[in-house]
C-alpha cells in the first residue's frame, strides 16, 4: 500500500464522527469508498494531468472526504444529491465511470 493511500485512509478513519450510526453510517462508508475509487483512478492516470491539476484535485478530494461524515450525519434530504454531483464533478475529470466493467454491473 502507497504512503499515499495509507494517509487517505488515516484521514479517512480519523475524520468519522462518533455519532455515526446505522444507515449514516452505510451511506456515509458508500460514499467514502466512492471517493477512495476516484483517487485511486486519478493517481493511475498522474501521466496524463498537469501537476497543478492532480494538486487540485487531491485538496478537493481531502476536503470533501473531510467533510464526508459531517454532510451524511446533518440528515439533510439534499445530502444525496450534493454528494452526487460532486461525484459526477470528480468524474468529469477520472472519467471512472467509463472504466466500469459492464460485466459486473447487475
Amino acid at each position: 500500500m502507497s504512503q499515499s493511500h495509507r494517509s487517505l485512509t488515516r484521514l479517512l478513519v480519523d475524520s468519522r464522527s462518533a455519532s455515526s450510526a446505522g444507515f449514516d453510517t452505510v451511506r456515509t462508508e458508500f460514499y467514502r469508498e466512492e471517493f477512495v475509487k476516484h483517487r485511486e483512478c486519478l493517481l493511475r492516470q498522474r501521466e496524463a494531468y498537469s501537476e497543478c491539476t492532480i494538486s487540485e484535485m487531491e485538496a478537493a478530494l481531502r476536503r470533501v472526504m473531510a467533510r464526508i461524515d459531517e454532510l451524511c450525519a446533518q440528515g439533510n434530504v439534499d445530502v444525496d444529491l450534493v454528494v452526487s454531483q460532486l461525484l459526477q464533478s470528480f468524474d468529469g475529470v477520472t472519467k471512472l465511470s467509463a472504466w466500469a466493467d459492464p460485466t459486473r454491473i447487475h
